[in-house]
C-alpha cells in the first residue's frame, strides 16, 4: 500500500529550490563582425625579404561599448599593431572587431563589468585570428597576440575614471585603453 505524503517530492521533476531559468542572468552574442580592418605594408617587398631581423612590435587594445537599444550593446575591440625595423615601418595593422550582445536579467550595477570584461573576452579569440591572418597575408609570420587580462584593463579604466572625476567630472561612453 502506497503512502500519500505531502512532503514527498513532486513528480514533475522541478526542484522547488531551483531558481527560475527565465530569471537567470544571460549574456547572448547576437552577432560578431569586422567593422574596420586596415593593413599597411609601406616598404614591401624589401621590408619582408631584405632584413631577417624580427621587427619590433607594439600592440595596443581599446574596448568601446555603446547601448544599441533595449538590452542590446555593441562592444568593439580596437587592436592596433605597429611593427618597425629600426626607423622603418614594417607594417601597421588596425582592427575594429565588434559584437552585438544581449544582456538579460543582469542587475544594473553588474552590467558595466559584464560589457567591458566578459564581452571583449568572448570577442578576443576571433579578433586575434583576424590579426594573425592579416599579418600572415601581408607576408610576415602570423602574430599571435598574448591573452589579454580584461579585468586589469577594466580596473585601470575605473582608476582613471575616479582620478579624472576628482579633477573634473566627465560623461563619456565606457572606454578602456591599454
Amino acid at each position: 500500500m502506497a503512502e500519500n505524503r505531502s512532503d514527498a517530492p513532486k513528480s514533475d521533476g522541478a526542484d522547488p529550490g531551483a531558481a527560475d531559468p527565465a530569471k537567470a542572468p544571460q549574456l547572448r552574442i547576437l552577432t560578431q563582425y569586422v567593422k574596420d580592418l586596415s593593413f599597411e605594408n609601406p616598404n614591401a617587398p624589401s621590408a619582408i625579404t631584405a632584413n631577417p631581423e624580427a621587427p619590433k612590435i607594439e600592440a595596443s587594445v581599446d574596448v568601446q561599448a555603446k547601448k544599441h537599444g533595449g538590452s542590446d550593446f555593441e562592444v568593439l575591440l580596437k587592436i592596433t599593431v605597429n611593427a618597425k625595423r629600426g626607423e622603418n615601418v614594417a607594417f601597421i595593422a588596425e582592427l575594429l572587431y565588434g559584437g552585438l550582445f544581449r544582456l538579460q536579467n543582469i542587475p544594473d550595477e553588474q552590467k558595466q563589468p559584464v560589457i567591458l570584461i566578459e564581452c571583449p573576452r568572448q570577442l578576443f579569440p576571433f579578433a586575434r585570428r583576424v590579426i594573425a591572418d592579416t599579418i600572415r597575408d601581408g607576408g610576415y609570420p602570423p602574430l599571435l597576440l598574448d591573452p589579454i587580462d580584461f579585468v586589469a584593463l577594466y580596473q585601470q579604466q575605473m582608476r582613471g575614471r575616479s582620478t579624472a572625476t576628482e579633477a573634473k567630472p566627465r560623461a563619456q561612453p565606457a572606454k578602456t585603453a591599454q
